[in-house]
């Protein structure tokens, strides 16, 4: 069990095994050609199971908690929508096959995605020793981007998405920056009680399998 400014949270063990095991197993599966199409299927559920690991270990979840996940994959999907159509927000880009079933030409896992990385790292920054609520979201948005740098050579190699241009303009980080901020700031308003490390976990294993998946 763990124990957190006098609240006693959810044994931690099990989601943490399942999280870095699934990546492991996943790493090897990006980095073994026979295997890569095979894997590349597997990617949605990969986050499904993902998300679900993190909602199940959040402390005490009600309808307040909902709101707010509804609000950021609403809000994610959103965004990229319109990323995709507009090109306002990150660049001229498109969605590839491999994060599956798409509404509007932008897959459904994309709010996924940025449900479970935001909350993450909204839950790194609640643990952090940050007092000021803009220091936090602000290092947050800064943690986002750096993932986004790891993610971005990968996403395009194996299909996620790809640029007009074969690379990603700065606007795109620029855009996560300003996205990144706008939705801490609103896992900041919804002043959640503490959390486990289960989520922050999760969004460090992420830095590992992209950078692994990057120098390989």
């Amino acid at each position: 069990m763990e124990r957190s400014q006098g609240i006693v949270l959810k044994n931690t063990r099990i989601p943490i095994i399942i999280i870095i095991l699934f990546h492991v197993v996943g790493l090897v599966g990006f980095l073994v050609p026979p295997l890569t199409p095979y894997f590349l299927k597997l990617v949605p559920f990969h986050l499904l199971l993902m998300l679900a690991v993190v909602l199940i270990n959040h402390y005490r979840p009600d309808e307040k908690f909902w709101l707010f996940a509804l609000l950021i994959f609403a809000g994610g999907y959103t965004a990229e929508w319109i990323g995709v159509h507009k090109h306002w927000i990150f660049g001229d880009y498109t969605y590839g096959k491999t994060l599956g079933v798409k509404v509007a030409d932008i897959p459904l896992m994309i709010g996924v995605n940025w449900l479970m990385l935001v909350y993450a790292t909204g839950v790194l920054m609640q643990r952090s020793r940050l007092k000021s609520t803009i220091a936090r979201i602000i290092t947050g948005a800064i943690v986002l981007v750096a993932l986004d740098l790891l993610i971005e050579p990968v996403a395009i190699k194996f299909d996620y998405w790809s640029w007009t241009n074969g690379h990603p303009p700065l606007k795109n980080y620029v855009g996560w920056f300003g996205v990144s901020a706008l939705f801490l700031s609103v896992f900041e308003l919804f002043k959640f009680k503490p959390q486990t490390i289960v989520a922050p976990v999760l969004l460090i294993v992420q830095f590992v399998f992209f950078g692994v998946l990057q120098l390989a």
